[in-house]
């Protein structure tokens, strides 16, 4: 359930990690697992499922009807690191990362980082909307940086084999 927290959508997350089980550790944790409550982890907060690995100072679990509703993440910095489908690593970074499940949404705030092989988003505020890829930054009055790499060239065809010779 955690694990859609960071995953940073089906093109960014190894849709398997969600199959797998969850293990969460900090240092001091408050939980109440009623239906309408806020369970509190704090203190090197370490959340692993499959290949993705959370690390914060806090986390915050919001849950509505019984079901996780919002989840809370900060740090100095909170990371996220998870692998693709594709096997691409994605790591990102920021002080606060929030997650609304109903609405898919994921809001990065505070020296946002975002790194994979093809490039890196950075911005004080990013906005990432799970269902459809789409990110979102600046708004704040502070400028986004984007870098995006060449794609790789396809490996070259090998030569044609020379004629055998003929006597």
């Amino acid at each position: 359930l955690l694990a859609a927290t960071v995953a940073a959508g089906p093109a960014l997350a190894k849709s398997t990690d969600r199959q797998q089980p969850m293990d969460l550790s900090a240092a001091n944790m408050d939980a109440l697992l009623s239906d309408d409550s806020v369970s509190t982890l704090e203190g090197s907060v370490s959340i692993r499922q499959g290949s993705l690995e959370v690390d914060a100072d806090k986390a915050e679990i919001h849950r509505k009807a019984g079901e996780i509703d919002r989840i809370v993440l900060t740090g100095s910095p909170a990371r996220l690191r998870q692998i693709s489908d594709q096997g691409e690593p994605m790591d990102a970074s920021a002080a606060q990362v929030v997650y609304t499940i109903s609405s898919e949404v994921m809001v990065l705030t505070g020296n946002v980082v975002i790194t994979q092989p093809r490039g890196n988003v950075r911005g004080e505020t990013i906005k990432y909307d799970i269902t459809t890829g789409r990110l979102d930054g600046g708004g704040d009055g502070q400028r986004v940086q984007m870098r995006i790499m060449p794609k790789a060239p396809a490996p070259a065809a090998p030569a044609p084999a020379a004629p055998a010779p003929t006597n």
